[in-house]
């Protein structure tokens, strides 16, 4: 009973942290997808998330490898405290103006017809944006794979369908949000103290 108590609440964990995380890294990548010219827009939205995701499957296996070792994990953790700055910071304040985040993809004007171009720009985003959900899931699911694969496949799933109305719920109700920084938090708490039980 001990242990299935324990999955429920990592599961609920997984659950939070997805929906804060991708809904938000969500609303830049179709932002940068936006510049793009619209007859080429929905293929580059197709495939580039499907590139992306089979990248993000990669870094999730890897994340979760790395955060075995003593050392790593407390990286992890003090990773996760900055990702739960940044979400405090970009939805619980309500940042009104994400242009400093979009113009890291910012495109030329004669390159909003560049197919090749455009594609490499969303998944470039989107590796980039869901670096932080990664971690963190990896880092709540420890050595439970099957929560893992659950983590990684509901943030994708989000990501390609509810992202922008999950984003404006948030907002409305910010406790959400602020359950979801508290789970990140709570992640980052536990790896860094995993390592600094081993020196003890």
């Amino acid at each position: 009973m001990e242990f299935f108590s324990e999955e429920i609440r990592i599961t609920i964990q997984i659950i939070l942290i997805d929906l804060v995380l991708s809904a938000d890294n969500a609303v830049i990548i179709g932002m940068a997808a936006s510049q793009f010219d619209p007859e080429i827009r929905k293929k580059v939205l197709i495939i580039g998330t499907a590139l992306a995701v089979v990248f993000r499957i990669l870094f999730s296996a890897m994340t979760a490898y790395l955060l075995q070792f003593q050392g790593i994990r407390t990286i992890g953790g003090i990773l996760l405290f900055w990702v739960a700055y940044k979400l405090y910071v970009d939805i619980l304040k309500e940042k009104k103006d994400q242009t400093a985040e979009l113009n890291k993809y910012q495109i030329k004007e004669e390159e909003r017809k560049n197919y090749r171009k455009a594609i490499t720009t969303v998944v470039i985003a989107d590796i980039t944006l869901s670096f932080d959900n990664v971690i963190a899931v990896a880092g709540t699911a420890g050595t439970n794979y099957g929560l893992l694969i659950f983590g990684l496949a509901l943030a994708i799933i989000l990501m390609v369908t509810l992202a922008n109305a999950i984003s404006v719920y948030i907002k409305k109700h910010k406790w959400i949000g602020w359950l979801g920084l508290l789970s990140i938090l709570w992640v980052a708490g536990d790896l860094i103290w995993d390592d600094i039980k081993l020196l003890l």
